[in-house]
């Protein structure tokens, strides 16, 4: 298994710098196809207007969107000139209303979609919307980069977070090319259940299945002696100078990690390496 089509979506040169870098990065390295779509958002809800308001009122907006999508394509374009990898920079431009299913079509060929942290200040509603997109509607696997980080030269450590759940399976099959890679693999299980079916031996399965993928893995079972379990991963991701994190995302539903939080808000938000999540 190899990343051959990666993906990431541009919506902002600011916000999405550290994204697009790292695309351009791993397309480079994995000698993939790298698809940027440039994205012109009218961010307008629906129902905002009264009733009979003047149509050219929401066709301005429209045209803005075809605009900034066009400036955007532009930029990407620049960026892109004179790489040693194939690429594509698509303008397109949406209503927040069909923007799921706009984002869900454009990346579900993908293998990997590279996306800028969700949560956190100057983030808007579409942020979110575009990760939860491509993760739940595309059904592939996401990489969120951290603002203002390059992605390694070499992703030599990674923490793969195990909890044995089914999301956690998903991201490792994901990460399998990040993972051979890889000269350490360390797989952190935090508490693990006591009456659990890998109670005798957490992580043994998982460590057999990655070894006859030439991955070299070793256990870390870990106590939670912090609040959350996401500040107990980061504190072993520090610990262990971990260059990446790969775990399952969203255990709980979406509106209850919104509402509540939960390891997945809390990572994408704390996290100052890459993370890559798959559900």
């Amino acid at each position: 298994m190899a990343y051959r089509t990666i993906t990431t979506v541009l919506t902002d040169p600011d916000l999405n710098a550290s994204a697009l870098k790292a695309a351009m990065d791993m397309a480079r390295r994995e000698q993939a196809h790298l698809d940027v779509l440039c994205l012109g958002l009218d961010r307008t809800q629906p129902g905002f207007y009264y009733a009979g308001a003047n149509a050219m009122v929401v066709q301005d907006n429209l045209t803005q969107a075809r605009e900034d999508s066009a400036r955007l394509e532009e930029y990407a374009r620049d960026m892109l000139k004179g790489v040693d990898f194939n690429w594509s920079a698509t303008g397109i431009s949406a209503q927040m209303v069909a923007l799921t299913g706009l984002i869900a079509h454009r990346t579900r060929f993908s293998d990997l979609v590279i996306l800028p942290r969700p949560y956190g200040t100057g983030r808007g509603h579409d942020c979110e919307a575009i990760t939860e997109a491509a993760m739940f509607d595309g059904d592939v696997p996401v990489l969120i980069q951290p603002d203002g980080v390059d992605l390694p030269e070499r992703i030599n450590t990674v923490l793969l977070a195990w909890n044995e759940s089914t999301e956690a399976m998903r991201a490792v099959r994901a990460a399998l090319p990040l993972l051979q890679q890889a000269e350490t693999v360390n797989i952190a299980i935090v508490d693990p259940p006591q009456h659990g079916p890998e109670r005798s031996d957490p992580g043994g399965s998982l460590s057999q299945m990655l070894s006859r993928h030439g991955v070299r893995p070793e256990v870390s079972v870990l106590s939670k002696t912090m609040p959350r379990v996401c500040d107990v991963l980061l504190r072993h991701a520090k610990d262990i100078d971990a260059d990446a994190i790969v775990m399952g995302a969203y255990g709980h539903s979406r509106f209850r990690e919104s509402i509540l939080g939960g390891a997945t808000r809390h990572m994408l938000e704390l996290a100052e390496v890459p993370v890559l999540m798959a559900h």
